[in-house]
């Protein structure tokens, strides 16, 4: 939590469900498919990657991929052998089949997303039918194929859970999502989380979600390793590169679980969908404001390219300390590439790489907004410049008993470079703090009758360098600086199985060993126990989960002179250690002709819980532990058919508490602060969340999108009253497909201009007003080469 009151060294105040499908006939299964979204390492790194390296080969598949079984029957109920079935992605390369003597067939590692199956055999009517493929599902169809003359109708009914049925509860997103909603496509937009997930928003720059900001980003199953907190303000991903986006905020099994509330999971854009295609993306719009993307992509039969350049500039940046805006400008740019190798039927190799750079202004406050402003507090040049680049080689071979042998290795690099202003006044605050994580990943997953096993071992080595410079412009005290390079790493392994005790009954249960080692080390078991029932008739799924997390600490410390001068104020750096947290998980998933909802109620508890606090008036964030944390929801999703004819409509709700208790453990203290007791809330406590979209295509090629979000307010910090006042935003986007390869919009966020204060935490920038009304024309260009 960025507190209400800053402290610093001087103590300064502060988804075609499989259920029961109906196909009438090929050419109505193809008019609606086609309207488908189309340093030097440190000894234990060396140790990491030693034993990474001899699990190979291990066999297994990432967290970004399921499965897709089923049996293939005639109408009296015998097997057919040496049918042909295929997979089909609009995005990925297709893949074939064939039935065995029993008439099954097998997909046993597929990139979650949108695909059509189809079946064919001499003699029979062909089947297709579009299938959702979500990470940890395990769908087993049962399909009858006929006789031409009984084409009237082919029915597919499921003998196991569908395919919505998960312990974890997980937001499909595709990239047809991201182009309809207002404003996800801008680089530095979240609206592809928040309008989607409940429990999702902006405060003080950062994402939270279910009530801590601690996430995970994957790209194709694979984590990309990140323990600091409330540093980078850019972007992980530019949403334009992602195809298809997983968005998990609980109930995780074995294989994940490290950053407890959420777990992005990247299927990122792939040259199969290309024939030497380009596309460009143009925008421009008020405040000066651009975001610019081409990108191409081709692929002959076993091999695929996609890359991506962006660049973009605003003097709209991180939300404003006052009404104006002023001193915010940002600016960035990125390149982004995805190269898939298919040698054979049965191996994949690919390579993910992406180089980001951004800077930001931190918003000022003049002389006069200050004298009519006094809760504006200034910060006279600041900038902030950010790095986010990685790279992750994976190579993935698919064995005939169901099991598939996954390597993955991966880079990261991530920097954050504040620098004070020549204006701060006390002091002037330097911070440059990078990141580096080599390590690597290995899973076993392998279907034994109805046990699906699941093995692995993930582990990474870290390196920060961290340099601290605080000069003092009042003259009580000389400059003081420090240069940290702390180095650690981490390796868990885990065993999990789901098991098919029914058709209609699920139980999963596992484990996770997770050793941490810095200057000092921790370790951590962290069972998971989960099961999903099936209700007769009714069709509805219920889930219970009930498990422990921990996550690895930042590696940040600070010594010297800088602790010297701090023990003097009253102020500490205590050592970070892991946070440790226990969360429950009641769901329900209730179809209702076509459309799906799902509803759950969470519990986490968590000891040393990950917070933040500015340090002094330098807004710079400094990592902290919470005595303990309780977070407590309600949520509710709602979608529409895919094929709804009227458009698409998504439902996210949250009613949340967030509450910390007891005193501050570790990082950044003052003395004389604590949560205290009983319970108060964090800073970015939201009780309320609500987001509505709608999108629809309309006569003559045009098209709408929107999005309102309803927010009750976060936590006042200088109660009464508890909260801030509630706001709703309104986005609203109108264009029109000029022809196939040609688009033209024009988007207005917060059409309203509802501006006004939303969080008074004073953090990057001090106090925070949301943004006000944005308008901007964008232009869509494909084209061959």
């Amino acid at each position: 939590m960025a507190r209400a009151r800053p402290y610093d060294f001087q103590g300064y105040a502060q988804r075609a469900r499989p259920g029961s499908f109906h196909v009438i006939d090929r050419k109505t299964l193809a008019a609606r498919a086609s309207r488908r979204p189309r340093t030097r390492a440190a000894p234990f790194g060396v140790v990491i990657l030693v034993l990474l390296i001899s699990l190979f080969p291990a066999r297994g598949w990432a967290a970004a991929y399921g499965t897709v079984s089923g049996v293939v029957r005639d109408g009296n109920n015998r097997p057919i052998a040496g049918a042909k079935v295929v997979l089909e992605s609009v995005t990925h390369a297709i893949i074939e089949r064939q039935t065995d003597s029993t008439g099954r067939f097998d997909f046993p590692s597929m990139a979650i997303g949108q695909y059509l199956l189809s079946i064919s055999r001499r003699d029979f009517a062909s089947f297709s039918q579009p299938v959702t493929v979500q990470a940890g599902y395990f769908p087993f169809v049962s399909i009858v194929l006929k006789p031409p003359s009984d084409l009237t109708e082919v029915t597919v009914t499921a003998t196991r859970l569908p395919l919505v049925a998960s312990i974890t509860p997980i937001t499909m997103v595709s990239q047809e999502d991201i182009e309809n909603s207002p404003g996800a496509t801008n680089v530095n937009s979240l609206a592809m989380i928040t309008d989607y997930v409940p429990g999702a928003y902006q405060a003080h720059d950062m994402l939270h979600i279910r009530g801590g900001h601690q996430t995970n980003w994957l790209i194709d199953g694979v984590e990309i390793p990140n323990t600091n907190i409330a540093e980078n303000l850019g972007p992980v991903l530019n949403p334009q590169d992602v195809d298809t986006l997983g968005i998990e905020r609980g109930g995780y099994l074995a294989d994940e679980g490290d950053r407890t509330y959420g777990i992005f999971n990247v299927i990122p854009k792939s040259g199969f969908s290309r024939d030497n295609q380009a596309e460009l993306d143009l925008t421009g719009g008020n405040f000066a404001q651009t975001n610019d993307y081409f990108s191409v992509g081709s692929h002959t039969d076993d091999f695929a390219y996609y890359a991506s350049v962006e660049g973009n500039r605003s003097d709209l940046g991180l939300q404003a300390p006052v009404a104006q805006v002023i001193h915010d400008e940002t600016h960035g740019y990125g390149t982004f590439a995805n190269l898939q190798y298919k040698p054979s039927q049965h191996d994949t190799v690919s390579l993910v790489a992406q180089l980001r750079q951004d800077v930001y202004q931190i918003p000022d406050c003049t002389v006069a907004v200050l004298a009519a402003d006094p809760g504006c507090v200034g910060q006279f040049g600041d900038a902030q410049g950010e790095a986010d680049n990685f790279a992750v080689l994976s190579w993935a071979h698919t064995f005939t008993n169901n099991a598939v042998l996954t390597s993955s290795f991966l880079y990261h690099f991530g920097r954050a470079d504040y620098d004070g202003g020549a204006g701060d006044y006390p002091t002037i605050t330097t911070y440059h703090h990078s990141s580096q994580y080599e390590g690597g990943e290995e899973q076993l997953k392998w279907d034994v009758s109805r046990n699906h096993l699941d093995a692995g071992v993930f582990g990474f080595a870290q390196q920060d360098r961290v340099d601290y410079n605080l000069a003092f412009t009042d003259g009580s005290s000389p400059t003081l600086s420090e240069l940290e390079r702390p180095t650690g790493g981490l390796i868990a392994a885990w065993v999990q199985d789901t098991f098919a005790v029914t058709h209609w009954l699920n139980l999963s249960a596992g484990v996770r060993q997770s050793h941490f080692q810095s200057s000092f080390t921790e370790n951590a078991t962290d069972p998971r126990l989960g099961a999903t029932v099936q209700l007769p008739k009714l069709g509805w799924v219920l889930s219970a989960f009930w498990g422990k997390y921990y996550q690895a600490p930042p590696l940040e410390t600070l010594s010297g002179p800088l602790v010297t001068y701090a023990s003097a104020n009253d102020t500490a750096f205590l050592p970070l250690h892991g946070e440790r947290d226990t969360e429950r998980l009641f769901g329900v998933t209730i179809p209702v002709m076509g459309w799906t909802i799902e509803a759950d109620y969470f519990v986490t508890e968590s000891t040393n819980f990950f917070d933040h606090n500015p340090l002094g008036e330098s807004d710079i964030y400094l990592p902290i532990t919470d005595q303990g944390a309780l977070i407590e929801g309600r949520e509710l999703t709602l979608r529409s058919p895919a094929f709804w004819p009227y458009g698409q409509v998504h439902l996210a709700y949250s009613n949340q508490t967030a509450d910390c208790s007891g005193s501050i453990t570790g990082g950044l203290v003052v003395a004389g602060t604590a949560c205290g007791s009983p319970p108060v809330a964090l800073d970015h406590d939201q009780r309320n969340t609500l987001n509505v979209g709608y999108d629809a295509k309309l006569p003559q090629q045009f098209f709408i999108g929107s999005n309102l979000s309803v927010n009750s307010g976060l936590s006042n910090g200088f109660a009464p009253p508890t909260h801030l006042p509630g706001y709703a935003v309104l986005d609203l986007t109108a264009g029109r497909n000029i022809s196939h390869d040609l688009s033209v919009s024009i988007t207005a966020l917060n059409v309203t201009n509802r501006h006004l204060l939303t969080d008074n935490s004073l953090t990057f920038g001090g106090l925070h007003w949301n943004n006000p009304f944005q308008i901007y024309a964008e232009l869509r260009y494909k084209f061959h080469y």
